[in-house]
């Protein structure tokens, strides 16, 4: 099957190398690159990429990055500015302060990080779906759940440059000017923190109190390209126990960012980061690009949770068995179980969403005696048939009831007939290379996620049939 470039690296505005100068650059700040490692086009599956000079062991650092050098509203030249604007700065996603100093750091000619933007003279090679024309987007991506992701993201980013960005540039005009930090311009800094930032994870103690720390530019990590199985993880606060004994070494790791490798390398491999547990609609989406079956193990297909309902509702046969369906329908979501715009998620080997669709299926299911029990316990059973009826492996899914899996099997065919096209066509499409590399890589990268699930979906369909 044909592979397919993982993610576009935007494109130099100049012949000249700008990666001699990075390093340069990544010397002067701190960043220690380990002589095992070499950054190059060559052999990269796109753009630059990290490749192993020499062989490498599982559990080596190939290169530390000092937070110094992170570029984030904490680092950036105008910190102080973000810093006393903070509260007018908040909005839904939580970027709009690094967007800020990525606006005026990526167009002020004497920022302190211009080596680093130099590895992306322009931004015009990022293709994230965001970037195609709307009958594009529509057509190649009918389906997969990409097409609503991003008007959503369109419409927030429209909100946030009107409400938020523009009236602090106008603040302060004499660090930004709009007809210079355009609207496009902030649409394509955003595939940028999309495509290349790091969010580092909370402290387990924080998970509950605090929202997600705010993404940050790390160079040189930022270099590496992603597939699932990948041989390099970065690590964000080093233990002591990892440490050596010498204080002094103790306390800069603990201000360093590393790559570690999490699996011996060959010579001349490349070496591969983890964007994290991502499906093919998540990495063409946020990263623009998808990877071919059946590279990518975290694959996932939605079913959405208001086609069950549908399903349900085309085999109510009266007017009464339908009215029976809205009112299951409206305590699940009194449960908390489904809602309008929610889905049900499923994996290679398992249902992810495994306590909702097992609930809606049973609920759905009901009888009307049934379903008032049900309701004046409040939703609780017994506890031995809770625990027998709340998991969804796959294994379990062809033990369901028959009703269960007929549902099952109809919300199936319902969302496959969503997408453009068959399973079949596509299969023939992919196993016919010369065909394969005569699609555009918008259409080829469209048909690796619409490919990934389907073949979940039609697992899915064999099980329950």
């Amino acid at each position: 099957m044909a592979s397919a470039p993982k993610r576009p690296k935007a494109a130099a505005g100049s012949s000249a190398d700008p990666l001699p100068a990075f390093l340069a650059w990544c010397g002067r700040v701190g960043v220690e690159l380990s002589p095992k490692v070499r950054l190059s086009r060559a052999g990269a599956v796109a753009g630059y990429g990290m490749l192993a000079a020499q062989e490498l062991e599982e559990g080596e650092v190939l290169f530390s990055v000092p937070r110094s050098a992170l570029l984030s509203q904490h680092t950036s030249a105008i910190q102080h500015l973000l810093r006393e604007a903070q509260e007018s700065l908040q909005s839904q996603s939580g970027w709009v302060p690094l967007l800020l100093a990525l606006l005026h750091e990526y167009t002020a000619s004497n920022s302190h990080w211009q080596p680093y933007f130099s590895l992306w003279k322009d931004f015009r090679s990022l293709d994230h779906p965001m970037f195609w024309p709307e009958e594009e987007r529509t057509r190649l991506l009918q389906g997969t759940g990409i097409p609503e992701a991003v008007e959503k993201d369109l419409a927030n980013i429209h909100l946030e440059y009107s409400s938020i960005i523009l009236p602090f540039m106008q603040a302060h005009p004499t660090i930004f000017d709009p007809k210079r930090h355009t609207l496009e311009l902030y649409k394509q800094l955003v595939a940028f923190v999309m495509a290349y930032s790091f969010q580092e994870p909370l402290e387990e103690e924080d998970e509950d109190e605090k929202g997600p720390n705010p993404p940050m530019m790390v160079p040189v990590a930022d270099i590496l390209n992603h597939v699932a199985n990948h041989n390099a993880n970065l690590e964000y606060s080093p233990r002591w126990d990892h440490c050596s004994s010498e204080s002094l070494l103790s306390l800069c790791l603990q201000q360093c960012l590393r790559m570690v490798t999490t699996q011996p390398v060959s010579k001349g491999q490349e070496i591969f980061n983890t964007y994290g547990q991502m499906a093919n609609w998540q990495l063409l989406h946020m990263y623009g690009f998808a990877e071919p079956y059946p590279g990518n193990t975290n694959d996932t297909a939605d079913i959405q949770m208001v086609t069950v309902r549908k399903a349900a509702l085309q085999r109510a046969r009266s007017e009464a068995q339908q009215q029976l369906v809205s009112e299951q329908w409206d305590f699940l979501c009194q449960l908390e179980m489904v809602g309008e715009e929610g889905a049900f998620v499923l994996g290679w080997d398992e249902v992810l969403t495994e306590e909702e669709l097992s609930t809606t299926l049973k609920v759905l299911c009901m009888s009307e005696e049934e379903f008032k029990e049900y309701k004046e316990q409040d939703g609780w059973e017994d506890d031995s048939e809770e625990e027998e009826n709340s998991t969804l492996s796959y294994e379990a899914l062809s033990r369901l009831k028959t009703p269960c899996k007929k549902l099952l099997y109809d919300s199936v065919l319902l969302t496959l007939e969503s997408y453009g096209s068959d399973l079949k066509a596509e299969q023939d499409l992919l196993n016919n290379k010369e065909a394969y590399e005569k699609l555009s890589r918008r259409e080829q990268q469209a048909l690796h996620v619409r490919y990934g699930q389907k073949r979940i979906l039609h697992q899915l369909l064999e099980l329950v049939h």
